[in-house]
C-alpha cells in the first residue's frame, strides 16, 4: 500500500503542467552546468519507468566530453545532409532552416540503450511481441523529458544517426542498441508550442479524429460521444 495513493489538486496539476509544457530543445542550451544531484534524480525517474516483465533493459551513457560531442555531432551533420536531400524544393530548403541538435551547446548529453539480451531470451510479456523491451526504453525516456522539465532543464532528441556509427563513436557493444541519444540542459526559455509547428512543418493533430470506439470502424455510442464532446472543449480550452 502506498502511503498517499491520491494526488493532491495541485500535484495533479503539476503533472500535466509538465506533460503540456514539455518542448523538444535545440537551440536554447545555456551553458550553466547541471548539478549531479539534478541530473541523478531526472536519471532515477527514468528508471523508475515501466519495463516489460521488469527487465529494465536500459543503461545510460552520460557525456560531458566536448571531444565526444564533437565526434557525435560530426555523424549527425552527415546524416542530416542526407537527410536533407530526401526532401525537395521548398520542403528541402525549409529542412536545412530547421535546428534539429545541440549537441555542442548542451552541458550533457545522454545515451539511453536497450540491451535485447537481458534477462535471456524468454521475457515475462515479451513473447510474441519481440520489441517491447524497446518500447520500455522509450517510457525511460519519456519519464526522464518529464521529470527534466519539473526541474527546468531542456532536453532535445537527436535522431539523426546511423545505428551502427553511433553505436562505433561510444564504443557500445554490438549487442546492445541505442535508443535515444539526448541533449540536456538548462535552457533561456521553453517555446510556448513545439518549434516544428511554430515552424509550419506540421500542425498537431485533433485528438477527435484519433479516438475509433470498440474496433478501427467502430461508430461511438452515447458514451463515445460525450467522450468526444470532452475532448473537444478540453482543445478549445487550450486553443
Amino acid at each position: 500500500m502506498q502511503h498517499a495513493p491520491d494526488f493532491s489538486i495541485d500535484e495533479r496539476d503539476a503533472v500535466y503542467r509538465a506533460i503540456f509544457t514539455r518542448r523538444d530543445v535545440r537551440r536554447e542550451f545555456l551553458p550553466d552546468p547541471v548539478p549531479d544531484e539534478v541530473l541523478a534524480r531526472v536519471l532515477m525517474a527514468a528508471h523508475h519507468a515501466p519495463s516489460v516483465g521488469f527487465m529494465q533493459p536500459w543503461d545510460f551513457l552520460v557525456i560531458r566530453s566536448p571531444a565526444v560531442k564533437r565526434r557525435v555531432q560530426a555523424l549527425y551533420r552527415q546524416a542530416n545532409e542526407e537527410a536533407a536531400k530526401m526532401f525537395e524544393g521548398e520542403r528541402q530548403a525549409a529542412y536545412r532552416r530547421l535546428k534539429l541538435e545541440g549537441i555542442v551547446e548542451a552541458p550533457v548529453n545522454l545515451c539511453i540503450t536497450c540491451d535485447r539480451k537481458r534477462h535471456g531470451p524468454v521475457v515475462v510479456g515479451r513473447t510474441h511481441i519481440k520489441t517491447m523491451d524497446v518500447f520500455s526504453v522509450v517510457c525511460a525516456v519519456q519519464n526522464l523529458w518529464l521529470a527534466a522539465r519539473a526541474e527546468g532543464l531542456g532536453v532535445g532528441w537527436v535522431s539523426i544517426f546511423h545505428e551502427s556509427s553511433l553505436r562505433e563513436a561510444l564504443d557500445i557493444p554490438h549487442h546492445i542498441m541505442p535508443i535515444a541519444y539526448l541533449c540536456v540542459g538548462y535552457v533561456s526559455h521553453f517555446h510556448e508550442r513545439p518549434e516544428l509547428e511554430k515552424a509550419g512543418w506540421l500542425s498537431r493533430l485533433p485528438l477527435e479524429e484519433l479516438l475509433h470506439f470498440d474496433g478501427w470502424e467502430g461508430c461511438p455510442d452515447e458514451g463515445g460521444e460525450a467522450l468526444r464532446k470532452a475532448v473537444r472543449e478540453m482543445t478549445q480550452g487550450r486553443d
